[in-house]
């Protein structure tokens, strides 16, 4: 119940500027001219609710996954882009001019005041700049940390410009009731932002932590652990993931996301498995123990703990395994009694992590680039593979946990439902989008 729950508050909130200007009572006017102040008003609107959608707010992602909340976030500000693309020029057969003492209301005019429209001019370009560079964003060179600011620092001068041009060249936005309800929007829009920046760095500030450890794991890889500093440490369910900040102010923006490794019934301590990708991720394996760190969180949409099929299904990819591997150890430290079975997949046998520890029984071990001497399952995961591996039974009756490249788990989420697997027993978290 808890996603349509927040798609009916989602539609609320956004809806309710354009209800609320209904009941204005304004003289009537042309359809496109009131279709064009509707897309205004919910592309507004739809900016405005953005700010949450990417806030990082636990009680919004929490049994929906931070990845639904970021693909809605992504087109819901696509859709915004659309309706603000439209709604200028829709008011083409519309005669401009200052506002006449005989048309109070705009029926019959729009305003070439330029103040009033040059904010939305501007509103109009960087909107669709801003989401042009999410969109390529990893076909662009800058680092992560200053797109970040970019992203965050230009959707603030949008709300600004767009509470600017609504109110003064909008025709509802200038009624009392509405000015007043868009400023309240745009003060939430902004404080939630301010929150997640401004807040929730205070208090991370007095819950530091500091490496314990950085151990290669193989080929490019790492476990990163971090011990609390004079705190209980982190309360999470295995499968969780955080935001990790090593070396800087808890202000900073370099934090990453990363899965968390280790299992809460092993103690305060927490461990990441981390690949060398970016301009943090090649740099871990120089980083001292006893650096100061922060962590955010937990985030995430795959704890296991509680559900009531028989057997548990981890199927990895890469650095995909870190929590999966939560998963399987909270299971043994428990003495879990449901069956697992573990399908971890690379390409070359150098990336195998953590393969004394996670041994042979019930795990099967795959490489897409096998030596001369590999005994294990060759090629890609795939839907043969499952059949190989997972009894028809199990198909029906299992839960399945996915964890790695988006290729994979599309292959294998169409192969579980083509099974018979329901998708509330299929449970992956994605954060490669187009």
């Amino acid at each position: 119940m808890k996603p349509l729950l927040l798609l009916v508050a989602y539609l609320a909130a956004v809806t309710l500027p354009l209800l609320l200007s209904r009941l204005i009572n304004a003289p009537p006017r042309a359809l496109h001219q009131e279709l064009a102040s509707g897309l205004g008003i919910l592309a507004f609107s739809m900016v405005l609710m953005e700010f949450v959608l990417s806030g990082r707010f636990k009680a919004i992602s929490k049994g929906i996954g931070m990845d639904v909340t970021m693909r809605f976030h992504q087109l819901m500000a696509r859709t915004a882009l659309a309706f603000a693309l439209l709604h200028p020029f829709l008011y083409q057969r519309t005669p401009s001019g200052g506002q006449r003492p005989w048309d109070p209301s705009r029926q019959l005019t729009i305003t070439t005041d330029f103040a009033a429209l040059s904010t939305g001019i501007m509103a109009y370009l960087l909107l669709a700049g801003l989401v042009i560079l999410a969109i390529g964003r990893t076909q662009l060179s800058y680092k992560y940390e200053t797109w970040r600011a970019m992203h965050g620092i230009g959707a603030v001068l949008i709300a600004a410009l767009l509470l600017h041009h609504t109110v003064s060249a909008g025709r509802y936005g200038s009624q009392p009731v509405m000015f007043w309800l868009w400023i309240a929007m745009t003060g939430a829009a902004v404080g939630s932002l301010l929150y997640v920046y401004m807040v929730e760095p205070l208090r991370e500030r007095k819950l530091a932590w500091q490496v314990a450890s950085v151990t290669p794991l193989g080929a490019e890889q790492w476990e990163l652990t971090v011990t609390p500093k004079g705190h209980s440490g982190l309360k999470f369910q295995a499968g969780q993931f955080a935001w990790l900040n090593v070396g800087h102010s808890s202000f900073s923006l370099k934090e990453n996301p990363f899965s968390i490794a280790s299992a809460p019934a092993a103690g305060p301590d927490v461990s990441f498995m981390i690949k060398e990708f970016g301009d943090f991720t090649r740099t871990v394996g120089q980083i001292e123990p006893g650096t100061i760190a922060y962590i955010d969180g937990p985030y995430g949409n795959l704890p296991v703990d509680g559900r009531p099929e028989p057997g548990v299904a981890l199927i990895a990819g890469g650095v995909g395994l870190a929590p999966l591997l939560s998963i399987l150890r909270q299971m043994r430290l428990t003495g879990d009694p449901r069956k697992v079975k573990l399908v971890y997949g690379n390409r070359t046998a150098d990336q195998i992590a953590y393969q004394t520890e996670l041994g042979t029984q019930d795990v099967t071990y795959v490489l897409s680039d096998p030596p001369k001497d590999w005994h294990g399952k060759s090629g890609l995961i795939d839907g043969a593979l499952m059949d190989q591996i997972f009894l028809p039974e199990e198909f029906n009756e299992w839960v399945f946990v996915l964890c790695g490249p988006p290729a994979m788990m599309d292959i294998i989420e169409a192969h579980l439902r083509k099974r018979g697997a329901p998708p509330s027993r299929i449970m992956s978290e994605r954060f490669y989008y187009d």
